[in-house]
Formats: C-alpha cells, sequence, structure tokens
C-alpha cells in the first residue's frame, strides 16, 4: 500500500486532469445517448414494429467490440474526443431505450384512456401520466448506460482521449501494479457516484430534475467551451503522439524538449500510448497530430508494404531511403533521418534455458521444437517479419499462446512458456536475465525510429525539422534498453530520463 499512495501523491495532478477528462467524456455521451434514446422510446411505444427495429438495431451495435468502433471510426472523425464520444454513445443507447420502451408500454391502458377523458392532449398525456409512471425503470436504464460508459471510457486513453484509462495502460505496459489500480479504483469509484446521484435525482420531483440536469449539462459545456476558447489564445501548438511503452514515451518527451529549445514560440502537446500504428498514422493523416516516431521497418511492412524486405540484404541506410521515398510518394510525408539504434524484433528464452540447450542462434531451436512453448504478441504472430517469417525461413513449427506484450514478460518468468518474442530495447531483458538469440538469416529487418510527418507541415516548420535531426545517429542499442530500464524497472518518468540524455550528450545547448 505504501508504493500505491507514493504513485497517488507523485501523480496528483496528472489523476486531477484524468478526472476531469473522464467525466467529461462520460457525461457527454451519456446526454446523447439519453436524447438519441429516450425519443425512440416514446416514438416506439405506439409503432411497435419500428420499436422492433430500433432494438435490433441498438442489440447489434452493442456486440461490436469497443476496440474495433474506435479503429472503424477513426479514419472518419479523427483522434481524440469524437470517436471515444461516439463509441461511448453506441453503447450507451441500448439500456436506456429498452428500459424506458418496456415501461412505457407496460403502463396500463385505462390510465391513458382515463388521461383522454379528462381531455388532455397527448403530450400532456406523456408528461403528466406516462413519463412519471416510467422515471423509476428509465432512471435505471439510465444508471446502467453510466456505468456501462464510464468503464467503457477507459478505452478513450488508446485514442488521445485522455481519462482514466490512461494510467491503467501505463501501469500493464510498465508493470506497475499501483498505476493500474489507481486507473481502476478512480473508474470504480466514479460509477459508484454517479449511481448515487441517480438514485438521488430518481428522489426529486419533475421540475427539480429537470433543473438539475439541466444545470449540469450546462457546466459540462461550459467547461468543454472554456478549454477551446482557451486554447485560441496559446501560442501554436504542435501535437506529438507516440506508441503504448515506456520508449515512444522517452522520444516524444525529447521530441518536446528539443522543439522547444529551438522555437520559444510554439507549446507541445503530447499524448502518450496512443496505441497500434495504425490509430497513430490515421491520426497523422487526417491532422489530429503533427508528429510521431516511427520505424523504418514497420513502414515497409505495415504502411507501405515491400515485397520480402527481410530476405532483400538491404543495408539500415538502404532500408530507411527505401520508407522514405514510400512514404513521400504515397502519402506526401516527410521521414526525418533516424536514430543509431536498430530496435528489432528478437526471441528469447531465459539464460539457463539458453545454457542448458547450448542457445545462440534461433537455429538452435531446431532440435529442441517440441519442448518449445512459445508466448508471442499477436501483432508479431501475424507478421512476414515476425512469426510468420520464423516458420517459413527456420523451418520451425512449435506451439505459442497469443498474449500481450507486458504480459509475455510475466508468462516467461513464471514458467508458463520458455521463449517469447520482444524488442532488442527492451529493459525486461536485463531485469528477467533473458538471451536475445541471433537471427542469422535475418528474417527480423532493420528497425531504425525517426521522426514522422506530413511534409506540408515540415515546409511549415524548419525549426521543427532542424531540431528533431539532432538526433540523427544518436542513441545506441545500450542506452535506449538502459533509459527503459529507468523508467520501467527505477520508475523515473521519460520526461526525465529523456531530458538526461539530452543534457549529457549536450544536444539543448545552443542552436547545435
Amino acid at each position: 500500500m505504501a508504493a500505491f499512495f507514493q504513485t497517488l501523491s507523485e501523480n496528483q495532478n496528472k489523476l486531477i486532469s484524468s478526472f476531469g477528462e473522464h467525466i467529461y467524456l462520460s457525461v457527454f455521451a451519456l446526454f446523447l445517448a439519453i436524447i438519441i434514446a429516450l425519443p425512440l422510446a416514446i416514438y416506439g411505444r405506439k409503432h411497435p414494429k419500428s420499436a422492433n427495429v430500433f432494438l435490433q438495431i441498438a442489440s447489434i451495435l452493442q456486440t461490436i467490440p469497443s476496440l474495433a468502433v474506435l479503429g472503424l471510426l477513426i479514419p472518419f472523425v479523427g483522434i481524440g474526443n469524437p470517436p471515444a464520444v461516439i463509441a461511448l454513445v453506441i453503447y450507451g443507447v441500448l439500456p436506456i431505450y429498452s428500459n424506458a420502451y418496456t415501461a412505457l408500454v407496460g403502463i396500463d391502458p385505462s390510465l391513458s384512456e382515463a388521461a383522454e377523458a379528462f381531455g388532455l392532449t397527448p403530450f400532456q398525456k406523456l408528461t403528466r401520466i406516462e413519463l412519471p409512471l416510467a422515471k423509476e425503470q428509465i432512471l435505471t436504464g439510465i444508471k446502467n448506460a453510466g456505468v456501462m460508459i464510464i468503464g467503457t471510457a477507459t478505452l478513450a486513453a488508446l485514442i488521445g482521449a485522455g481519462g482514466l484509462g490512461t494510467f491503467i495502460l501505463l501501469g500493464i505496459d510498465r508493470n506497475d501494479a499501483s498505476l493500474t489500480l489507481i486507473g481502476a479504483v478512480g473508474s470504480a469509484l466514479l460509477a459508484i457516484i454517479f449511481s448515487w446521484l441517480i438514485t438521488i435525482l430518481g428522489r426529486m420531483k419533475g421540475k427539480n430534475i429537470i433543473w438539475t440536469v439541466g444545470a449540469l449539462f450546462v457546466l459540462i459545456g461550459a467547461v468543454g467551451g472554456f478549454q477551446k476558447i482557451d486554447g485560441l489564445f496559446k501560442p501554436q501548438t504542435i501535437t506529438i503522439a507516440g506508441k503504448l511503452g515506456s520508449e515512444p514515451d522517452i522520444l516524444i518527451n525529447m521530441y518536446k524538449d528539443l522543439i522547444e529549445n529551438k522555437d520559444k514560440k510554439v507549446s507541445v502537446q503530447l499524448k502518450p500510448n496512443f496505441g497500434q500504428t495504425n490509430f497513430l498514422f490515421s491520426a497523422l493523416k487526417t491532422g489530429n497530430i503533427d508528429i510521431y516516431p516511427e520505424f523504418t521497418g514497420t513502414v515497409l511492412e505495415d504502411i507501405v508494404p515491400s515485397k520480402n524486405v527481410q530476405s532483400s540484404k538491404l543495408s539500415p541506410s538502404q532500408i530507411y531511403q527505401l520508407a522514405k521515398r514510400k512514404l513521400y510518394q504515397k502519402y506526401q510525408m516527410e521521414y526525418l533521418q533516424p536514430m543509431k539504434y536498430n530496435n528489432s524484433y528478437t526471441l528469447l528464452v531465459k539464460k539457463s534455458f539458453a545454457q542448458k540447450y547450448h542457445l545462440h542462434s534461433i537455429n538452435d531451436l531446431q532440435p529442441i521444437q517440441r519442448i518449445l512453448n512459445g508466448g508471442f504478441d499477436l501483432e508479431f504472430s501475424n507478421r512476414n517479419d515476425g512469426w510468420l517469417g520464423i516458420k517459413k525461413i527456420y523451418g520451425l513449427n512449435f506451439t505459442f499462446q497469443s498474449l500481450d506484450p507486458s504480459i509475455r514478460y510475466k508468462a516467461i518468468n513464471n514458467g508458463n512458456v520458455n521463449i517469447i518474442d520482444g524488442y532488442s530495447t527492451d529493459s525486461q531483458i536485463r531485469q528477467e536475465d533473458l538471451v536475445s538469440l541471433n537471427d542469422n538469416k535475418r528474417v527480423f529487418p532493420t528497425y531504425q525510429g525517426a521522426a514522422l510527418m506530413k511534409s506540408s507541415f515540415a515546409k511549415k516548420n524548419p525549426l521543427v525539422v532542424k531540431a528533431l535531426n539532432k538526433l540523427a545517429n544518436k542513441i545506441t542499442v545500450d542506452q535506449m534498453r538502459q533509459m527503459n530500464y529507468e523508467v520501467n524497472v527505477e520508475k523515473k518518468s521519460a520526461a526525465l530520463v529523456a531530458k538526461d540524455y539530452l543534457i549529457a550528450h549536450r544536444l539543448l545547448k545552443g542552436d547545435g
């Protein structure tokens, strides 16, 4: 518990900000879900066929995995709040609609007849008889939708919308239970508070509910509006995003320091732990972010696929030039000079296991295939420069499980698997005393990191390009692994580690 409270104290400002982002997202999405679902339920109470169609559509949307919804939305609405809100609304509509519809059609018909006999108009009958009678069940649907939205909103961190999910992602990636617990407990606490508030609302009378809910939504709208207005008076803001993990986090903090040191007129906004390659690249294309660090091998494998790069014997320089040319030709993007280190895939085993079976390279696995039990990242297991290439070129075919990147290291440490994939700069190689097997047939291409941006952005911001090119041919594999170790194991902040490196190598002094 001491570690938990220490982490909580160190991250209190970030936690407050994340709470605000989570509340804003959740309440706004719930409001939209209510104004969509409730009118549909009111209409459907007298049109059963239409009501059934609405119910089927809402049910189908509810079955789509939230991560898939976010991925599908990014090419159309970009990143950040818009796709997150749309996805949350989709999940909030069904419980509100189904509860409201069930409550309204369940009202005793004799009450409606009595209302008509007293001369009430349809609107008066709805507001004075039907809605008050259905209030409890409608509020139950809103409560269920709100709790679901608050829980699902943790995924918003994957696409740069922030919220408490940021702590959960960081905790999983860095194997820090305290960070994960902060995010999980915070989200649960919000859900409990929300349920309590709905219960309080349920005890209020009609006009009081309207005034209270109205005031709440005006407040939320004012907060969002203030954020947009406040942004108009700030200097030019450059948005830099990074993938999940300590290494991208370190790199984007280096980018921030270098840019702000070079050009005092700009402000840099960071979006760390943004997610997979497709999320980031889509965000760059749509202009939601300006820069992110990408690897040459990933460019040629995923973004502008080039056949047989891993077996073409191209030099690192040739691979970079090929990636740079293809990015410009297809997407009009600028790929700056790469750093020195090669963050390639690697196969890892425990040192004791390697010594027992005399393992030095991937070739040495051939005689012991029958005892191998792998744990591979889902992306690695489906890539030609990953498991598919290993199978084909080395003739290996052992069983493996698909594991989250952070969990695979726990799995090999606990003995659940005896071989995993990793990256050459992973801090866990040192932390878990693992051995990296040589890829003597070059299945894994060179993965050198470099800043990626639109060509139009590069032309408008020559000082940014000059600042980031200071990292060209800098940072060795050992240096990057050590920095990852400091963040993941020694629990230093990525911002501090990044700045320490830049200062130590005199990259922040003068114009350079």
